[in-house]
Formats: structure tokens, C-alpha cells, sequence
């Protein structure tokens, strides 16, 4: 039979064991990311103000009452990023499907017409979906200067009773 004290003291050693494991763990794998070139920041601001930003660090974000203004003056092209068949099926009324999974086979058709300066809002769906900013950063480098991201878009679009259409809203 063994003894309890004994069964105790192994327990303890094993804690610690697993204790220390634990620590040289993290010790390590921050220690790869501090001397790793492109290492990912473990302290930061992950806002979506901050996270879905242009490459000079300026925000991209509009908020949805900014959003329903430009709507309803007609003064901005709304350019879904989803895919084809999520876009027929519903949309922001009068937005154009840009898929950000095949941007280089329907660029220069859904862009044709469109200024340099316009209003240019990109949307997806969901709060993480980052779709909307991989265009819009597209966008930013062809050379479109007033591109923003409507963040979780589809949702709050929705969610304020904005017009939409698309197959899922036809009579």
C-alpha cells in the first residue's frame, strides 16, 4: 500500500513540473516573438478604429449614422465584399457585389464610372469579417482616395431598417 505523504509529495513535484513547463512555455514563445521580423504586438489597441486602418494609419471606419446620411443624399457607391451568392440573396439597396475572393476578375467592371474621390463604403457581414478592409485597402492602392469600411455592415444595415433588396426580400 502506498503511503498518503508519499502520494502528496509526488503530486506536489508533478505541480510543479507542470508549473514550470508552463513557464519556460511563455518565456520562449515570447522570446521567438520579440526576435521574429514580424513579430505579433503583445500589447496594442484593437479597436476596430484602430485594427481596420489605412496603411498611413488613418481610420477607416464610418459609423452607420455617417453611413445613412451618405445613403439617403445618393452621395456614396456601397461595394459589397461578400460573395456572389450571399449578395443575391440580400444587399444594401443599390450596391454593387465587388466579391473580395475574386476582386481581379470583376475590378474594372464594377469600378468603371466611379471618380477617384467618391464616397466608396465596403461592407461584409459580421463583426470579424475582414473582407471589407482587404478591399478597401485594394481600393486605397488603386488609387480610390475616399474608401471607408462599414463594420459588421450587412447586420447593422438590417438591424436600422435601411432599405435592402435581393432575392430573400422579393415579394
Amino acid at each position: 500500500m502506498t503511503n498518503p505523504s508519499t502520494l502528496r509529495s509526488h503530486a506536489q513535484i508533478t505541480l510543479c513540473q507542470m508549473i514550470f513547463v508552463l513557464i519556460l512555455s511563455v518565456v520562449i514563445g515570447l522570446s521567438v516573438n520579440a526576435i521574429r521580423s514580424g513579430g505579433i504586438p503583445v500589447i496594442g489597441d484593437w479597436s476596430n478604429e484602430d485594427r481596420l486602418s489605412s496603411n498611413d494609419g488613418s481610420s477607416l471606419v464610418i459609423s452607420i449614422v455617417e453611413v445613412k446620411a451618405a445613403f439617403n443624399e445618393n452621395r456614396a457607391v456601397f461595394l459589397d465584399a461578400r460573395d456572389k451568392g450571399l449578395f443575391e440573396q440580400g444587399r444594401i439597396k443599390g450596391a454593387k457585389s465587388l466579391p473580395w475572393h475574386s476582386v481581379d476578375d470583376h475590378f474594372i467592371e464594377i469600378v468603371e464610372g466611379i471618380v477617384n474621390d467618391t464616397l466608396i463604403i465596403t461592407y461584409c457581414d459580421g463583426e470579424t469579417c475582414d473582407l471589407s478592409h482587404k478591399l478597401a485597402l485594394f481600393l486605397k492602392g488603386m488609387g480610390f482616395s475616399n474608401v471607408k469600411i462599414l463594420v459588421n455592415g450587412w447586420t447593422v444595415w438590417q438591424e436600422m431598417n435601411l432599405p435592402v433588396e435581393g432575392a430573400s426580400f422579393e415579394n
